[in-house]
């Protein structure tokens, strides 16, 4: 399966007690077909107004994603690419910058 950064993946993080969810890739593409884990952050359905470490994303059939939504950064995770069950969607180069920024906060980069 062809991954790229952007995509929204359902897989199973650990400590979800084996329950899909869904996640964004945020890993180089330079590394996406070749590394046997994929790096994501999280994607949850449950709002906080917690904009530092929260990006929230609106549903989409894009993204494939049901409900209004917001990206993790706060949980960035890397995990086994057998662990992703499948590529749903993709969010918009304008959330994926969002992430970006975030993520380079979160991290002091």
């Amino acid at each position: 399966m062809k991954i790229s950064r952007g995509d929204v993946v359902i897989c199973v993080t650990q400590g979800d007690y084996g329950k899909p969810r869904p996640a964004v890739v945020v890993q180089s593409d330079l590394f996406n077909e070749t590394h046997p884990s994929i790096t994501l952050c999280p994607i949850t359905s449950e709002v906080h107004d917690a904009s530092l470490i929260r990006v929230s994303i609106g549903h989409h059939p894009s993204n494939g994603l049901h409900n209004k939504s917001q990206v993790m950064v706060d949980k960035i995770v890397s995990i086994p690419r057998t662990k992703i069950k499948e590529v749903v969607g993709k969010i918009s180069m304008k959330e994926l910058d969002l992430v970006q920024r975030t993520l380079k906060n979160w991290l002091a980069l």
